[in-house]
């Protein structure tokens, strides 16, 4: 019998995803409750990600590439360095193919273990074939809406709107270029796994044809799912990181205390030319507009002295920002939907890929001033933005409205049900 088609009191499941932080910390949350429903779940990611787990009883599975020493790499840095989407695009491109067959291995040892897989975007085409070859059943959990559709453009080109049929075709030209990243690594997964050879858009069209499911982890307040998209593709809620619970740093706390709110500022796993002059630019924007500042390092390493300033390594979103006046972020999906659950206002600073699509949701959903870009964002731009932001009560409004909206939602109960009937 297939092992699709037998019935477990227990399933075991496996998340395959890859790339930052932000594309690993949101599965801990939703492995979290699929565990509670007494499932055994495993996130498959990289190595570095695996203190994300701890206390989640998520089990761990590591896989060989370290994301950050790619992106700090020759050819990775190179990536910073592009100014249009384009140019990074075709970066990511490069990075993705000369990755891409490190990470089989570790896929399918995971899946040899495992019953049914749940794939994000970053590793479906090689998760499918991995699944196919298995005779595992799948489900998609994606974190960004990569669907073709009229309704906008592609987020990973920046999102916007060029009008409902360019649209459309781009977002159709995006899932043929992901494919691509994966045209090595596929066929050598499937001639081990004894599959016939298959072209990359023929697998991709035959999982539409079937209506592969696939469940969106943000939230329909903040994009609604667009009307033509194909049965099997639903906006399920946000999947919010495992949080433990654990007391703020001493230095943090205290800084939030001695004081009225201040600004996180954080641009995440971004990559920056110059942090040095970055941080500086910062921090006269934060005096400028008269506020305090938490600055988070992230991975392009940003910092701050002075005593209305505070630098900060990793620590949870959700720990701390209901209690600042605004969050500055990459604009990142996790730092998004991380501010709108906080409901504070923001001032998206998007450096690359989809940070463009959800800056756009923000200010269209009223709850950030204006758009500032990395490439743009100058002392005068920032400080402006916050004065907008922290003094004008309607955006707090807004975002406290929308917060409590996103926190009454329950974006993993869709996905354990479909897991149920997946595996029953």
């Amino acid at each position: 019998m297939a092992r699709a088609a037998v019935i477990l009191a227990c399933v075991r499941v496996a998340i395959m995803t890859a790339g930052s932080r932000g594309d690993a910390a949101p599965y801990t949350g939703l492995g979290h409750r699929l565990a509670l429903a007494g499932h055994e779940v495993t996130l498959v990611t990289h190595g570095r990600f695996e203190p994300l787990v701890a206390g989640s009883a998520v089990r761990f599975h590591a896989l060989p590439v370290d994301p950050l020493a790619e992106l700090r790499s020759p050819r990775g840095r190179g990536l910073g360095r592009s100014t249009n989407g384009a140019g990074k695009l075709l970066r990511l491109g490069d990075l993705a193919r000369r990755t891409a067959g490190q990470l089989t291995e570790g896929l399918l040892a995971a899946a040899r273990r495992s019953d049914v897989l749940l794939l994000s975007a970053s590793v479906a085409p090689l998760g499918h074939a991995v699944a196919e070859g298995l005779r595992l059943p799948s489900l998609g959990v994606y974190l960004q809406p990569v669907a073709p559709t009229r309704e906008f453009a592609p987020p990973v080109l920046g999102g916007g709107a060029w009008g409902g049929p360019v649209n459309r075709l781009a977002g159709q030209g995006v899932g043929v270029a992901v494919e691509q990243l994966f045209a090595a690594a596929v066929p050598a997964v499937r001639e081990r796994l004894g599959l016939p050879p298959v072209r990359p858009g023929t697998a991709r069209r035959s999982r539409e044809r079937l209506n592969w499911p696939v469940h969106h982890g943000f939230s329909p307040s903040v994009v609604p799912r667009p009307g033509d998209w194909r049965p099997g593709l639903e906006v399920s809620g946000y999947w919010w990181p495992y949080d433990t619970g654990a007391p703020l740093p001493p230095r943090l706390a205290e800084f939030l205390d001695a004081g009225p709110p201040p600004v996180f500022v954080g641009l995440g796993s971004a990559l920056v030319p110059d942090a040095r002059r970055l941080s500086a630019c910062v921090v006269a924007a934060l005096r400028r507009a008269g506020l305090r500042g938490v600055i988070q390092r992230g991975w392009g390493g940003l910092a701050a002295e002075g005593d209305d300033m505070l630098t900060i390594g990793e620590v949870p979103h959700a720990a701390f920002f209901g209690r600042t006046a605004a969050v500055v972020h990459h604009a990142g999906a996790g730092t998004t939907a991380a501010g709108l659950r906080a409901g504070v206002p923001a001032v998206p600073v998007p450096v690359q890929f989809d940070a463009g699509f959800w800056s756009a949701r923000l200010v269209a959903l009223g709850v950030a001033p204006a758009v500032v870009p990395l490439r743009r964002l100058t002392v005068d731009t920032l400080a402006s933005a916050l004065v907008r932001a922290t003094r004008d009560p309607a955006y707090r409004r807004r975002a406290d409205a929308l917060g409590a909206r996103v926190r009454g939602e329950d974006g993993t109960a869709p996905v354990r049900a479909a897991l149920d009937r997946l595996s029953g």
